[in-house]
């Protein structure tokens, strides 16, 4: 069942007041502790790779999507909405993890700013300059507006805290198994098209949002809309080009490149055009620009439950 706007919007503010203290328990901390003995258990089957791979997701899909429908039968409407509307949304997070990369920027202790950033990306982070973490910062920000704000809020609106914990489910799982490697390459195949499935239409519609948003001033909306036409489809990934794509245009700046992992190489296609230098000093744009992209994708959200 959908929430009604109170409730969306109290659980809005928890997570804008308090965010993600490391004191608080999390569920999303305590569904990778889940993954991570389910994957062990359907290994251990000898099953083939990927029918075992397939078995996990949708055990791991199951355990996720029923502890929250018993959650919200035990405790009662709105708090068990307003708690999982709270624990699933990631913008204050996302903010405060983010700014503090920068902020060791701008004090001149890149090594500071590295080691925050690790905690943030996957990437190699240990030889990286100030315009390399500068554009780490923003890919972060940009892609996790999707994965972090509005797809947990589309699949809100769609089926309520159990559309909201199913599409977490599924994008943790990614996270966790959808490599390309050896070890995952078949047991995450499922998990990985999973997840594209399902950020498909958020990721667009968060580059929508953020090109709107871009109508702000101090944004460019013309190339926020032109660099997403264009190069928001260029990456590996058939998703995650869209949101950096349209930051990218909104900010005037070239995302994408040459990113290294476990001392690896990988060569992804730029996205924009370099107008505006990577700098520490570009990141209150992306700060604003998270902020009003989640305030109009909230908007549309309580609109279409109100």
């Amino acid at each position: 069942m959908r929430p009604v706007p109170y409730e969306l919007l109290a659980g809005v503010a928890l997570d804008l007041c308090l965010g993600d203290p490391r004191w608080l328990p999390h569920p999303i901390r305590a569904l990778g502790r889940v993954i991570e003995r389910v994957e062990a258990a359907w290994r251990a089957t000898g099953l083939k790779l990927r029918v075992a791979g397939a078995l996990f997701w949708f055990t791991v899909m199951t355990v996720a999507t029923g502890f929250v429908v018993v959650s919200t039968l035990l405790i009662p409407r709105p708090y068990s909405y307003v708690y999982w509307i709270y624990a699933l949304l990631a913008i204050r997070d996302l903010d405060f993890q983010s700014w503090r990369v920068i902020t060791a920027v701008h004090a001149g202790d890149l090594a500071a700013a590295r080691e925050r950033l690790s905690w943030i990306v996957g990437r190699d982070t240990i030889s990286l300059d100030e315009p390399e973490i500068v554009r780490a910062a923003i890919e972060t920000v940009a892609e996790n507006l999707s994965d972090a704000v509005v797809a947990p809020l589309f699949y809100l609106a769609l089926a309520g805290p159990v559309g909201m914990a199913a599409y977490k489910a599924a994008n943790t799982m990614d996270s966790m198994a959808g490599y390309r490697n050896e070890r995952y390459r078949d047991f995450g195949w499922f998990a990985a098209r999973a997840d594209d499935l399902a950020n498909f239409i958020p990721a667009r519609i968060t580059a929508a949002l953020v090109c709107l948003c871009a109508l702000l001033p101090g944004f460019r909306f013309r190339d926020a809309v032109r660099v997403t036409l264009r190069d928001g489809g260029s990456q590996p990934s058939p998703n995650a080009g869209w949101p950096e794509a349209a930051a990218a245009g909104a900010l005037g700046v070239q995302l994408g490149g040459v990113n290294y992992y476990h001392g690896n190489a990988s060569a992804k296609p730029y996205l924009g055009d370099p107008s505006e230098p990577l700098t520490a000093g570009i990141f209150p744009k992306v700060r604003l620009m998270l902020y009003a992209t989640s305030a109009v994708a909230l908007a549309f959200v309580v609109g279409s439950i109100a």
